[in-house]
């Protein structure tokens, strides 16, 4: 299939990346055969992918490279790209990560359910098969608990699988508002902040492949460290849902707008 010529001029795929080597490049070109725009964070990447991309994609104006100097985070590198497509005048932004894992030809499909509901965030709701690791299936089980608490049951599929579309205004809104979101804590943390601004997650499966080192899969999860960060991370919002208790019960009775994030 050829890749889309004709740009959309209110959504594109944002993709942050971080020392995934030509990992990257295949899931560039696999984005960028389903969709246009196709723009990429690196993020402080000292593996050289950035210029095989950079090499690959020459010519292609549906490819935007974006560099930061140094590592921020996966978060630090999504809120820099909502910046630049906000000022480009996009509105709409999916998420996939750069490791192969993702699954470019939903994209299409992902972004027209975007664009019949501006005011929600199509959350993928990965589909697992055998490559996906016990501990790491489990793990996200309890973390979805958390936030099905955290949120009042709004009904968030799935708060780590990072397929995702937001609406660009509503989630640089949030991200302004509070120092964290920036690292690993990013995909958990965004959708619970908008489900507290009232921005309706829906939901869509999709599959996930967790690839090996043989099949040129990259994880940069740590289960000591990036555990330790989750588990803070719902401690402060669940914290911080204890106070807004009483007003999210009150206005989802009544049907109010909800409170800011």
């Amino acid at each position: 299939m050829s890749p889309p010529t004709t740009p959309s001029e209110r959504q594109l795929v944002l993709i942050p990346s971080y020392n995934t080597g030509p990992k990257l490049v295949e899931t560039v070109l696999a984005a960028r055969a389903q969709w246009n725009p196709v723009w990429v964070v690196i993020d402080g990447s000292t593996d050289g992918s950035d210029r095989l991309l950079a090499q690959a994609v020459a010519g292609d104006a549906g490819v935007r490279l974006l560099v930061l100097p140094q590592n921020q985070g996966k978060g630090a590198a999504v809120l820099h790209g909502l910046q630049q497509a906000r000022a480009a005048g996009f509105r709409q932004a999916l998420t996939m990560d750069s490791d192969g894992q993702h699954p470019a030809s939903l994209i299409p499909s992902f972004m027209k359910a975007a664009a019949e509901r501006p005011e929600a965030m199509i959350l993928g709701r990965p589909v697992f098969d055998a490559s996906a690791p016990l501990l790491r299936v489990r793990g996200r089980k309890i973390s979805n608990g958390w936030t099905n608490l955290e949120t009042l049951g709004a009904g968030i599929g799935d708060s780590l699988y990072g397929f995702r579309v937001y609406p660009i205004d509503e989630l640089i809104a949030v991200m302004r508002r509070q120092p964290w979101m920036r690292r690993f804590d990013f995909d958990t943390e965004a959708v619970v902040r908008l489900a507290w601004r009232g921005v309706k997650p829906i939901n869509a499966d999709a599959p996930v492949k967790y690839l090996s080192a043989a099949e040129g899969g990259v994880s940069h999860f740590h289960y000591g460290r990036d555990n330790v960060l989750l588990t803070w991370m719902h401690t402060r919002l669940v914290l911080e849902f204890v106070l807004r208790l009483p007003l999210l019960a009150w206005r989802r009775l009544t049907g109010r707008p909800p409170f800011q994030a």
